[in-house]
């Protein structure tokens, strides 16, 4: 296992390496995994505050980000109780549709979605990006079987006590499933950072680009540099290694009661 674990860090290790190699040492055969000449404050000052506002950009992706898994949350966990302890006619059936829209290929529905958002306005906006990754048929499925695995007494208990379905949501059900929602928020944050079609697509304006698209501005007609795009990539999967070495307990939590019956 510590083999293998080390063949799947050599990319990530070469990746670093490379971020601090000048350009001409990037392709270097063999490797030097340990530069010899070291080029690290000129590549990342190129990057951060060169020619081009990767900051700006990095800015954008923790914005859209962040806004992206709160509201995607909260509605998701808004559908996922709704689905699992409120009756209304037809909730199985809605149910049902909701987990066809997962079987449908999101790259098949983007010209209808580039449309309707064209006409609504959003098209080349945050408030676009953002509604795109506001609702997860995955996050809904996946929450609610976390709902359903709470014990019904708590929220008679909650309901006779004069609290509504709204109240009975927010101060009772959401505490007692925080490991799944801390599961896909991450999850969803991880999603929505690592997404290159959807700004893409959604959006024209450089001001307005993601650290995803921004790493591409270190590629020109006369070639990629590549020792600026590893730094830019670094520095892009910094936010996801903090958010796992913070959340890994949330994570593995979240799961080990997902697999609890009972």
């Amino acid at each position: 296992m510590l083999m293998l674990g080390i063949g799947f860090l050599l990319p990530f290790i070469w990746m670093i390496s490379a971020s601090v190699k000048p350009e001409i040492d990037v392709f270097k055969y063999p490797i030097q995994w340990i530069p010899t000449n070291w080029q690290f404050f000129e590549n990342y000052r190129e990057v951060w505050v060169g020619d081009h506002p990767f900051a700006l950009y990095y800015w954008n992706s923790i914005k859209v980000s962040i806004v992206t898994t709160i509201v995607s949350v909260f509605v998701s966990a808004m559908a996922a109780f709704a689905f699992s302890h409120v009756e209304f006619r037809g909730r199985k059936l809605l149910f049902g549709v909701v987990l066809m829209t997962f079987m449908v290929p999101s790259y098949s529905i983007m010209v209808p979605q580039f449309m309707i958002f064209r006409w609504l306005d959003l098209f080349d906006s945050h408030l676009g990006l953002i509604m795109l990754g506001s609702f997860s048929a995955l996050g809904t499925f996946m929450l609610r079987q976390f709902f359903m695995g709470l014990h019904k007494d708590y929220l008679d208990a909650a309901f006779i006590d004069g609290a509504g379905t709204f109240r009975t949501f927010v101060r009772i059900a959401l505490p007692l499933v925080q490991p799944a929602l801390a599961t896909y928020a991450i999850l969803r944050f991880i999603w929505t950072w690592n997404d290159y079609a959807n700004p893409l697509i959604f959006l024209r304006s450089d001001r307005l680009m993601t650290v995803q698209i921004g790493i591409q501005k270190f590629a020109s007609e006369s070639g990629a540099f590549y020792s600026l795009i590893m730094a830019g990539t670094v520095s892009a999967i910094l936010p996801l290694l903090i958010i796992f070495i913070f959340g890994q307990k949330q994570v593995i939590e979240g799961i080990a009661l997902g697999g609890v019956k009972g």
